[in-house]
């Protein structure tokens, strides 16, 4: 039943609250990265419009359908979410995400391309059904095999503006998907008995659940190497130039000494400290592609 109460927010915010609008605003962000990366100076208006408005109504999708599929989950995990604190029921829920997912494909075909409607909606397929509904209980390496449908939004970009796949637009993938494990984890170490209740109750495994914190804390290290070597491709392979190296190395480093620290200290407070970091890092680091990528065109 829906709850009636004088602190219920107002109906637009629920709903608003099932696209969890920080999510999809990284995405975007990642997107026009790589809509302004696919062509020499500026890409025309319509795609940077169009696509990011249908690749974001397509993530919004998504995350309400997560909403839905994981509403007994989220009794623990997130109580604070509209259908825990009975703000949406879950047919609410579901037809919001249905009519927001169809809106997302009708934009995509008619304003972009064919192309970026399909890889969006495998995108949105992938994380929304395979990840959330299956992926998610099977195996504590469920963030690694899903970060790779949450990767895609650079793909979807560079698709909008020219309507194939290049292969820096799937390095761009390959260096989203390597960050998603070490961002991810720490937060899983901070919120460790969460995990746990869940894990007993619903059967969702995650890594320091099932393999402890510091098989986590090691993984956390290795994927935060990995990235950094993953980073430095754009350089080797004339992607990127100088700009971009001197930025993306220290911030690599950072990252590994943040997953370090996380070893040596072993608390909650460093967990979450890496975590933001990771935010910052994938944040900064698209940034100076797009600084390298304008430098260079005015040399």
């Amino acid at each position: 039943m829906l709850k009636s109460s004088s602190h219920r927010p107002p109906t637009w915010q629920c709903y608003l609250n099932l696209c969890k609008s920080n999510v999809v605003i990284e995405m975007i962000f990642t997107s026009t990265v790589g809509m302004l990366l696919a062509v020499p100076m500026l890409p025309p208006w319509s795609a940077l419009v169009y696509g990011n408005l249908g690749i974001a109504l397509a993530a919004a999708s998504a995350a309400a359908i997560n909403h839905y599929v994981d509403r007994d989950v989220d009794k623990k995990l997130n109580p604070h979410r509209p259908i825990p604190m009975g703000y949406l029921t879950p047919s609410q829920v579901m037809m919001f995400a249905s009519v927001v997912g169809i809106m997302s494909m009708i934009i995509l075909i008619a304003m972009v391309n064919v192309l970026t409607a399909i890889l969006t909606l495998l995108s949105m397929f992938g994380y929304a059904i395979v990840y959330t509904k299956y992926l998610k209980r099977m195996t504590s390496q469920n963030i690694v095999i899903g970060g790779a449908f949450g990767a895609t939004p650079p793909l979807l970009g560079w698709c909008a503006v020219t309507g194939s796949i290049h292969p820096h637009a799937i390095l761009l993938v390959l260096i989203i998907f390597v960050w998603t494990p070490p961002h991810f984890w720490p937060l899983a170490i901070a919120r460790l008995e969460k995990y746990q209740q869940i894990y007993s109750e619903h059967n969702i495994p995650m890594l320091p659940v099932t393999h402890g914190v510091a098989h986590t804390r090691l993984h956390v290290l290795l994927y935060s190497i990995l990235l950094l070597i993953v980073t430095v491709l754009p350089s080797i392979t004339g992607m990127s130039g100088l700009i971009y190296l001197a930025i993306a190395v220290p911030m690599g480093l950072g990252f590994i000494y943040c997953a370090i620290l996380m070893m040596r200290r072993q608390d909650q407070k460093t967990a979450m400290n890496t975590f933001w970091y990771s935010i910052v890092y994938i944040t900064v680091l698209f940034a100076a592609l797009l600084i390298d990528h304008y430098f260079r065109i005015t040399l």
